[in-house]
């Protein structure tokens, strides 16, 4: 395996990272930390905010208040997180993708930043926090339309300009009281971000599609993510039976490092960039 330490970015990373890819179609996984460079926070390592407790789909389903502040937050903190724009990561993989070197990105990411970037092939494995479904009735609706309703349902709430995003792009309100959580306008039934939360399983026709693009793929590049969350390492999983080579992107240490075929120490933005750049891609 071979290992480079944190530093200003070696040229000599690029090329061995590089020289695993070239002439072989890869899949990529992308995490939190792909996106860090367009002002949205990550969960863990150098930078990370203080440590918010995640919404599990039990306490959504079982405690009214504590889904009460969860609207509200995410509310308040939505327009926030749907205004960063791609940075030159999710520019690079857009173009490896259409330079016929990636065969498309599984991302952890529910920001959709992937596909604004021009990806055409991304399955979100955790979902996108721009739709809502009913749980009731299974109606899916466009996050912006759900916030033009939770505006109408309360008007006091102002929106600050400047707020302090948690990873998942919500914030924490001082207080959820007298606010209104939006119904389904089709049968009135509890609307939920189409996110999986903590304690929910991956759909199991989302993780066959990331498994189809391992499959039809001949190595497996990993930026941005610690890799702490099951659902990456599920991935990781099947490109190890098939004993495709792997290359590892990130700041920080990760739990796949020892099956590493290559582990670049450094951000998202040089590294991928720079691999673009070698195999002709920008």
């Amino acid at each position: 395996m071979t290992s480079i330490e944190p530093q200003a970015l070696d040229p000599d990373a690029i090329d061995r990272a590089t020289a695993l890819l070239r002439g072989r179609r890869t899949a990529v996984l992308t995490g939190a930390g792909i996106s860090t460079d367009s002002g949205i926070p990550a969960y863990r390592g150098a930078g990370a905010p203080p440590r918010v407790s995640p919404m599990t789909i039990q306490t959504y389903l079982s405690d009214e208040a504590a889904r009460r502040r969860y609207w509200m937050g995410g509310h308040l903190g939505y327009r926030r997180f749907t205004s960063p724009d791609p940075n030159g990561g999710h520019r690079a993989l857009a173009a490896l993708e259409h330079n016929g070197d990636v065969t498309g990105v599984i991302t952890q990411n529910v920001d959709g930043l992937h596909l604004r970037a021009g990806s055409r092939r991304v399955v979100e494995l955790h979902g996108t926090m721009h739709r809502v479904r009913c749980l009731d009735c299974g109606q899916v609706f466009d996050r912006r339309a759900i916030s033009a309703q939770i505006d109408e349902l309360n008007p006091w709430i102002a929106v600050p300009e400047n707020v302090v995003l948690n990873p998942d792009g919500d914030v924490t309100p001082e207080s959820a009281d007298g606010f209104v959580i939006p119904p389904c306008t089709v049968c009135g039934g509890m609307l939920k971000p189409e996110v999986v939360y903590f304690g929910e399983f991956v759909p199991t026709g989302r993780f066959r599609l990331s498994e189809a693009l391992v499959h039809g793929s001949d190595a497996l590049l990993v930026a941005g993510t610690s890799l702490t969350v099951n659902s990456g390492i599920r991935v990781i999983e099947r490109a190890r039976r098939r004993g495709m080579p792997l290359v590892i992107v990130n700041h920080e240490p990760t739990r796949a490092d020892r099956w590493a075929d290559a582990v670049v120490s450094g951000g998202t933005t040089p590294v991928l960039t720079g691999i673009a750049r070698a195999l002709g891609a920008l």
